[in-house]
């Protein structure tokens, strides 16, 4: 590509950073969204290697600031978030080691600036729209911050007395210190969000109808969440059985919803949790702490195809969690109305499902039956949509359909989260409530008001060593065990220090960094090819591009009356400037490449 220049109306930045700039060029978007996959893979469209890079410089509150640009609440998504930012780590593909600790270093930033960093907004002038949001939930905090940010007048009705919805009635404060969910909600509803706690919407006595809503607002937020545990699906006498009143059944959500709404729970001796997700595992390890003395989740698969990270399985076991795998549960056994015990059949693996599991296949004839006293049943959630007083489209899920404009098919009603989507990630929820702001404004105002654009910025040097590739992983501190059961409350993870930051963050491959070679300046000497440490510099004869501009397939050859140019893929660079120190005619430029929003 030669030269980074700005391309004909790009936006240029101020004299003293003159050859920086802005630019909507496809190649360029596209370049981005191939080049980094953590940053595609994150639903909130969070920015790894910028704010890794401010780790290693020690500017943990430019690097807090560069997480809340994307995800609203840095602190608590780096204790609870899914992580699928490391699942497409390059650095953890084959031959390259484990993944960057994303998850934790986005926690560094949150856990170690200074208490008195000022955090600063980019603020759009009133616009006097007003829009209602029901739920205070991921999805719509992180709308509600969003559609402030833009100017609108946000008001969050929220049905119970303290705002976070699944973050504090649903995730166990050894996961998520109840301190640090208020901080991160404060300062993401500081911006003039009135939040209305105990206000329930529907059409019974004492709540508040929808339709006052809709007169009162020029929109609607509908973020209610997934609050309705799914039911067992039992064989025989049990399939239309309510399991409900029977002593010593619990859903999971419901349980932890109980609990953190200051209820006291009890669980028996022998408890057995069913499902197997993240409302699974917490269940597990709270009926621990309540003094279970055997605990045990039964999946219908293998532990390997369990959607949650490793780290969390770890610990659970340690804690004295039991996993058995490849089991359905089919019926109940009882005395009176006390449960007793389970039975199950035994499953073999068959095909894969989408998303990445196997299907689990009964095996005829294989029952059999586990003693047990209580029963926690998390295998999802389903929304509820009987508080709405008019009838909503629904996918065949249950849950309410949107446009691609967020909007449900009432009219200035729109959706956002687990009400759209079904029961998903906190780190899903805030994406899609970001996404859903967006449509919100562009429909109050008639147009988009923000768009995305790449900037980039020319480095110097580079910026990592080849040495960095060869530090492993750092392991998350952790709580003694004695220490973590005693009152059910103690965070388990500890935080990285900054030393362990520090090493943990030299590992990204700043995958942001894009090396070029200059075709009109290189004289094909091949001192690149020779010290680069993988095959990242190949000799090509052209290369493809898309139907949206964006570079495609790169055309290599080893026919040098074919060979175009020298080209760095950069899907497959480590970032470590050997070829840019070995270039004797200096033809190799290095710049930093993000996606960012500017006003239309």
């Amino acid at each position: 590509m030669g030269e980074i220049k700005p391309p004909s109306g790009a936006t240029v930045a101020p004299a003293a950073e003159a050859r920086e700039y802005l630019s909507d060029d496809p190649r360029d978007i596209g370049w981005v969204k191939q080049n980094v996959p953590c940053q595609t893979a994150c639903p909130a469209g969070t920015n790894p290697p910028a704010y890794i890079r401010e780790i290693i410089a020690r500017q943990y509150g430019r690097s807090y600031e560069i997480n809340r640009e994307a995800n609203v609440l840095p602190g608590v998504l780096g204790r609870i978030c899914s992580r699928p930012c490391e699942a497409q780590c390059r650095h953890g593909w084959a031959g390259n080691g484990d993944p960057v600790a994303i998850c934790h270093l986005k926690r560094v930033a949150a856990d170690l600036m200074d208490a008195g960093h000022r955090i600063t907004e980019r603020l759009y002038s009133p616009t006097g729209k007003r829009v209602a949001i029901v739920g205070a939930g991921p999805a719509g905090v992180a709308a509600a911050y969003d559609l402030s940010l833009l100017g609108h007048d946000v008001v969050i009705c929220e049905r119970e007395e303290r705002p976070g919805g699944m973050l504090r009635y649903g995730i166990p404060a050894f996961r998520l210190p109840r301190n640090i969910l208020d901080v991160e909600l404060h300062n993401a509803l500081r911006l003039g969000v009135q939040l209305r706690t105990g206000v329930e919407i529907g059409n019974g006595e004492g709540q508040v109808p929808m339709s006052k809503l809709e007169s009162e607002f020029d929109a609607v937020l509908l973020a209610t969440g997934c609050m309705a545990a799914s039911p067992l699906p039992l064989r025989g006498e049990w399939e239309t059985r309510d399991l409900r009143g029977i002593e010593g059944v619990e859903y999971g959500l419901d349980f932890l919803m109980q609990m953190h709404r200051g209820v006291a729970k009890t669980v028996g001796k022998r408890v057995a949790v069913v499902g197997a997700g993240f409302t699974a595992l917490d269940c597990a390890r709270v009926a621990a702490r309540l003094g279970a003395a055997e605990v045990t989740i039964h999946i219908r698969t293998a532990e390997e195809y369990i959607p949650v990270t490793q780290e969390e399985i770890f610990e659970a076991k340690r804690e004295g969690v039991r996993i058995k795998g490849l089991r359905t549960p089919v019926g109940l056994t009882v005395e009176g109305n006390r449960l007793t015990g389970i039975e199950f059949v035994q499953n073999r693996l068959g095909g894969w499902r989408a998303g990445g599991r196997r299907q689990a296949i009964p095996i005829e004839g294989s029952g059999f039956h586990e003693p047990c006293d209580t029963i926690i049943i998390a295998i999802g959630q389903q929304t509820v949509n009987d508080f709405l007083g008019t009838k909503l489209e629904l996918d065949r899920w249950g849950n309410v359909r949107v446009g691609v404009d967020g909007m449900t098919s009432h009219k200035g009603m729109f959706a956002a989260g687990d009400y759209v989507n079904g029961a998903s990630t906190v780190v899903q929820a805030v994406g899609h409530g970001r996404q859903v702001a967006k449509r919100i404004d562009a429909w109050l105002m008639g147009r988009e008001r923000r768009k995305q654009v790449v900037r980039i910025v020319p480095v110097d040097k580079p910026l990592r060593e080849r040495a960095f590739d060869f530090i492993p992983r750092q392991h998350m501190p952790t709580a003694q065990l004695a220490e973590r059961m005693k009152d059910g409350k103690h965070e388990v993870e500890l935080g990285l220090d900054e030393k362990l930051a520090f090493e943990e963050a030299k590992r990204c491959y700043l995958c942001n960094l894009r090396y070029q070679i200059d075709v009109d300046r290189c004289i094909f000497c091949r001192a690149c090819i020779e010290v680069a440490p993988r095959n990242c510099i190949k000799l090509v004869s052209g290369v493809e591009i898309g139907e949206d501009g964006a570079y495609g397939k790169l055309l290599e050859t080893k026919e040098w009356n074919h060979v175009g140019a020298i080209w760095i893929d950069n899907n497959e660079c480590i970032r470590c400037g050997q070829c840019y120190t070995a270039c004797p005619v200096q033809c190799i430029s290095i710049s930093r490449c993000e996606l960012t929003e500017v006003e239309v």
